[in-house]
């Protein structure tokens, strides 16, 4: 029994509360690099395997055999949605308590350690890296493309794509995207076309050294609105990360709950070193 009242279908306002809720502090150390590790996990499942997350959060058990393989991270996010609850129960202390509610908030005080004792623990193969709490998972832990197309029977003729960013200076702009928007960089010229590759998660990019019209935005130029089109699982923790590190945002994130009122996908724009104006929108996986 929960103590709020949280969405039956929306997991991303289920995370938006558990992060305000933890975002106040007073809990345990571990507690907000559970979140973003957990939540990263829910964000590469496809969409019924949230959904049953949520089902099994509303005291739903009898989910489909499917749901075996990843039941652990759905008592994970159970246990952690109810130890938020309870932090927050217990952050409302009453004026003058009676002794009924002072042996209730006792009682709930002493079963914080049983929640706290798996956070940070390894997950479904996959282990939180401490010394990033924003990313949540180690990448060298994440399984790979290859790996997990491995035995698949299709052959996959077009593999991946990498936008083309024509650029001024392309070494001051791969430090931008370097130190400010979490890229690693690798600077090639054994090609016939000398570039700074960039890679992110799942996104590539590639700059090359240009001059003239062809560097300058497409928002500068015609009626064309974004220069990139990033699309992110949960907008919300990228949003953070970004704004954290001072880039300048065009467009601010819609709460999930007015998102739902938009005509777009939730979704946010943001500037990078040259001036373009980059769309994160919401992924929305098919079931």
């Amino acid at each position: 029994m929960y103590h709020k009242k949280y969405p039956e279908h929306d997991i991303n306002i289920v995370f938006e509360m558990l992060s305000e809720s933890l975002s106040h502090g007073d809990c345990h150390e571990k507690a907000a690099s559970e979140l973003h590790f957990i939540n990263r996990l829910f964000a590469a499942l496809p969409a019924e395997a949230v959904e049953y997350g949520m089902r099994f959060l509303h005291g739903q058990t009898d989910l489909p055999s499917s749901c075996d393989g990843i039941m652990p991270l759905y008592v994970r996010f159970s246990n952690l949605v109810e130890y938020s609850d309870k932090i927050d129960f217990l952050r409302d202390i009453p004026h003058a308590p009676s002794n009924e509610q002072i042996l209730y908030r006792s009682e709930i005080l002493s079963t914080l350690d049983g929640h706290e004792k798996v956070f940070g623990s390894d997950l479904l193969g996959y282990r939180m890296n401490a010394s990033v709490p924003e990313s949540g998972i180690d990448p060298a832990d994440v399984k790979s493309n290859e790996e997990e197309n491995e035995g698949s029977s299709s052959l996959h003729l077009m593999n991946a794509a990498a936008q083309v960013l024509p650029c001024k200076d392309p070494l001051k702009t791969s430090l931008f995207y370097e130190t400010r928007l979490g890229f690693t960089a690798s600077h090639l010229d054994d090609e016939s076309m000398p570039h700074i590759k960039l890679t992110r998660d799942n996104l590539s990019l590639i700059l090359v050294k240009a001059a003239g019209d062809i560097t300058r935005p497409f928002h500068e130029q015609s009626d064309i609105k974004y220069d990139l089109y990033i699309y992110a699982s949960e907008p919300l923790l990228l949003y953070r990360e970004i704004t954290s590190n001072n880039v300048n945002i065009i467009e601010e994130l819609a709460d999930a709950k007015d998102a739902v009122k938009q005509m777009t996908n939730r979704q946010f724009v943001f500037e990078d070193i040259d001036g373009r104006y980059i769309c994160v929108s919401q992924l929305i996986e098919q079931a």
